[in-house]
């Protein structure tokens, strides 16, 4: 972990450093492919951007919980073309394009935005293995955003509408004998201006919305089945009675009834599973294709974040008459229960495993600087979950974004709880409505596996809500073996397992409730931007942090009050807003390319509760006092001022006269005695500041929302956003230098938009605790 210092010189080195490395690795690559391929001049890049090739795309199994052994990946250049909407398959291409990595992505070599009056083309050939003749071949799709339509040799083998969930077709009959088969994807993404789930994609990114993806997103393979052959594993733990409740779901001609051996009668289909821990063989039962049948384990191992076991698994399916084998597939799973049940004290709380576990964690995006929705490699996609958990945290809140299989498989294998959110639209029309419950069932079947996965989450805030109470009761119908959230934050109807609320920067819980747990889905949103590793010189956070200090102190405070929560009036779990920075916003623990802002080994123990690394609280000693006990004295208007009006030489005798604070009643954390109902004012006060030494000077300020002040003139701090509260922020070295012993004038522009409004300055000593 870097301490602040080194913090600022590694900032500032990084972006050489790694365009080097990049530099280096793209000179490097090898063959006509690699030639045909570079990434765009994105903004910024990740340590692993440098490990991204033609030939490495993202080359890992995609589907490790039914894997078979013959597969052939597709990612890789493929040819591209951006056209109208309506228009028919171009004759020319007009270059290549790194798959799976999205159009908008810096690490597709394009890196543009396709609006919804265009269609985006692929176009690529493939050869099938003398060795998969005979067999069925299915083209499978991690995912494509948002409607596609896919050819193989001219002919339509398949369309699709959803932009999370992963489909495959069948591609045999389109096939030709021998040579190559070309294969032609287009796609058409309204993006925001249709009313698909998308998340938060957006044409003109900027705040919380940040960059669409366009196209194909994930892995693209090729996998050879037998004409009968399983098609989907459905595994549900139940703790309680030690076994693995197991659904084989069959494809082929007889849909699972069975198949016709040569010159036979209609056969029988039979499946047998096997459980292993480790090499040991741990459980085994056969049962009838498509059953539903249990899978007792000996010696039951739990999942959990502190010793997340995974059994391995092993299905085949069999004729029964003869006993041979005609498909089979090896995966994992866990055994783990949650549920919500009452402690000791009759509070509810999230139990797994029969036992309360306080859950901690992040809000995650899911976002990349260099791969937008795509994550560079298989190396980052694990990183974020491994940093997750260094940081003491054992939740992350997947924020409407659901990702590939590979990242709920890290998810399984380092003990990270997961809530999955469904992605956001505006399900505006019955159509729109009727998609969303498409690609919300869709998210369900395809991740259900997942031991890590323990809630679902049907809406966030109320983007697009609607339907609540049914959504939420189908969710529960397909899989009751997980909790429901009906509504994160803000729109709760009182149904599902949890009361789920919102609060920025400081955390709060729900009352308690007779059926339902209490949990903060948003909290944090402490802000800091690091030099060398913005995505733009613009920035925001809901608190802005001076430094990585602060960011710390400020964040050990915040669970302090999370684990007060937690003891009463019963919170279950906190999600802290957010793992790293997306684009403009600033409120990630971890900057956009991945570096940890704050002390790491602080941050991790109070996210679990151990406070003992804290240091004592500076003491703040007041220079110039505010009015948060007594109504201080300013000169103020509300119309735009002409002339230089901070300066000392300025006449506001025309001014109005009133006592601090300014600002509207009910705002939080707000001393309003003058009411201020415009969006601008301007403040402007004497004061005398002592012949004294200070050890740190800084303002005391309350702002909503824009703040600028001013001392003797100069520009000595400027604050975007709001607060919530008096907080300390510095000066800057030139309003520093501005104040001398005797007369001083601090004059103050505050602008405000929307909500509340209220504005309030002083001035204190900031002595650290050490130097009393």
């Amino acid at each position: 972990m870097l301490d602040s210092k080194s913090l600022t010189v590694f900032s500032a080195a990084w972006p050489a450093i790694l365009m080097l490395c990049l530099c280096a690795t793209w000179c490097a690559a090898r063959g006509q492919a690699a030639a045909a391929w570079a990434p765009a001049k994105g903004p910024l890049f990740t340590q692993w951007a440098k490990d991204v090739s033609p030939e490495k795309a993202l080359p890992e199994y995609p589907r490790p919980q039914m894997v078979r052994k013959d597969w052939r990946n597709l990612n890789g250049l493929w040819d591209f073309a951006v056209t109208a909407k309506d228009d028919a398959q171009p004759a020319q291409f007009q270059g290549k394009i790194l798959v799976p990595y999205p159009i908008e992505s810096a690490l597709s070599g394009i890196m543009r935005q396709v609006s919804e009056k265009e269609r985006l083309w692929y176009r690529r050939t493939f050869d099938v293995p003398a060795a998969w003749e005979g067999q069925r071949i299915l083209l499978h799709f991690g995912a494509i955003d948002w409607e596609s339509l896919v050819t193989v040799n001219g002919k339509n083998v398949g369309e699709h509408k959803g932009g999370y969930d992963a489909f495959s077709l069948d591609v045999t009959d389109a096939l030709k004998t021998g040579g190559p088969q070309e294969l032609v994807v287009s796609v058409w993404d309204p993006t925001n201006s249709g009313s698909q789930p998308r998340g938060k994609q957006v044409h003109k990114p900027g705040g919380i919305m940040y960059t669409p993806t366009t196209g194909i997103w994930q892995t693209v393979w090729l996998e050879p089945v037998p004409e009968t052959h399983i098609r989907r594993l459905v595994m549900t733990p139940d703790v309680d009675a030690k076994c693995l409740r197991l659904v084989v779901e069959v494809a082929g001609p007889t849909e699972g009834r069975g198949i016709k051996p040569t010159g036979g009668p209609v056969d029988a289909l039979r499946v047998e599973a096997t459980a292993y821990d480790g090499t040991q063989q741990v459980g085994t039962a056969a049962s009838g294709a498509g059953d539903r049948f249990r899978l007792p384990l000996a010696d039951l191992k739990l999942w959990s974040p502190e010793s997340p076991h995974l059994y391995d698994l092993k299905v085949e399916l069999k004729i029964q008459s003869t006993g041979k084998t005609i498909d089979a597939v090896t995966g994992y799973f866990g055994m783990r229960k949650i549920e919500i049940a009452k402690d000791d004290k009759g509070i509810n709380r999230i139990m797994l495993n029969g036992k309360f576990v306080m859950q901690v964690g992040f809000l995650d995006q899911g976002f990349w600087p260099d791969g937008i929705y795509t994550a560079p490699t298989d190396e980052a996609l694990k990183y974020d979950i491994e940093m997750t958990r260094k940081l003491g945290m054992n939740l992350a809140r997947k924020h409407v974004k659901v990702e590939p299989e590979r990242w709920y498989y890290w998810a399984d294998k380092r003990g990270l709880l997961v809530w999955q959110d469904m992605p956001a639209g505006d399900n505006e029309t019955g159509e729109a409505r009727k998609q969303f419950g498409v690609e919300l069932e869709a998210m369900v079947r395809t991740h259900r596996n997942h031991p890590s996965i323990i809630m679902w989450v049907v809406f966030n805030e109320g983007w697009g809500q609607h339907d609540t109470e049914r959504l939420a009761a189908r969710v529960k119908e397909m899989d009751p073996s997980r909790l429901v959230n009906n509504a994160s934050g803000w729109t709760d109807k009182a149904c599902g397992d949890v009361h789920d609320v919102h609060s920025y920067p400081n955390p709060k819980c729900p009352p308690a409730e007779e059926k339902r747990a209490a949990v903060l889905g948003e909290f944090g949103g402490l802000g800091l931007a690091v030099e060398g590793h913005m995505w733009k010189k613009e920035h925001w956070g809901y608190k802005g942090m001076a430094d990585a200090e602060e960011l710390t102190r400020t964040y050990e405070k915040l669970l302090q009050k999370v684990y007060e929560l937690k003891d009463k009036p019963g919170l279950c779990a906190a999600v802290y807003t957010q793992t790293t920075d997306c684009e403009v916003e600033c409120n990630g623990l971890m900057t956009y390319d991945r570096l940890v802002k704050g002390d790491l080994a602080r941050i991790a123990a109070a996210n679990q509760g151990d406070f003992s690394k804290v240091p004592p609280p500076p003491v703040t000693k007041t220079v110039v006092p505010t009015s948060e006990e007594t109504g201080l004295e300013w000169r103020y208007t509300t119309d735009k001022p002409a002339g230089e009006w901070m300066k000392a030489a300025f006449d506001d005798s025309a001014w109005q006269k009133g006592p601090g604070g300014f600002g509207t009643k009910g705002t939080p954390g707000a001393v309003a005695r003058t009411e201020w109902k415009t969006a601008d004012i301007w403040l402007r006060r004497e004061f005398d500041l002592p012949d004294a030494k200070f050890t740190s000077l800084q303002f005391r300020v309350h702002h909503d929302e824009d703040v600028e002040i001013y001392v003797n003139g100069v520009l000595a701090c400027k604050l975007k956003g709001f607060q919530g509260e008096y907080e300390e922020r510095p000066l800057t070295p030139e309003g520093k230098a501005a104040l001398k012993p005797g007369k001083n004038l601090i004059a103050v522009h505050c602008l405000q938009t929307k909500g509340g409004q209220y504005v309030d300055v002083g001035l204190v000593d900031v002595v650290p605790a050490q130097a009393k």
